[in-house]
């Protein structure tokens, strides 16, 4: 049974870093392309960052762009999210999510996604 942990979340000032990360029980972990979404309270869940099975394709959405890093260690099947310079609007739960279907067009789409992580708060105060 595949599981996807998170770990990382807190409480942390605006212009604040953290690390986030997800830790996966796939078998083969590096066939999987990776991806990070966030979702706010009444809100909907929105794509934050994906990257490839080898970790040489990365997208991001524009809000983080420049701020966050997404990478991974297949030794250690785990994917990270790197947050600097966070602002309040990036108050969320964070999940991270695996796909083994996807393409850079289609890594922004949560439907996608096969397995999804039970999520990770982070709040960022002003």
């Amino acid at each position: 049974q595949v599981q996807l942990v998170e770990s990382g979340g807190g409480l942390v000032q605006a212009g604040g870093s953290l690390r986030l990360s997800c830790v996966a029980s796939i078998r083969i972990f590096r066939t999987y392309g990776m991806g990070w979404f966030r979702q706010a309270p009444g809100k909907e869940r929105e794509f934050v960052a994906a990257i490839n099975w080898s970790g040489g394709s990365t997208r991001y959405a524009d809000s983080v762009k420049g701020r966050f890093t997404i990478s991974r260690d297949n030794a250690k099947n785990t994917v990270y999210l790197q947050m600097n310079s966070l602002k309040p609007e990036d108050t969320a739960a964070y999940y991270c999510a695996a796909h083994t279907r996807m393409d850079y067009t289609t890594v922004v789409l949560p439907g996608g996604y096969d397995y999804w992580g039970q999520g990770t708060q982070v709040t960022v105060s002003s």
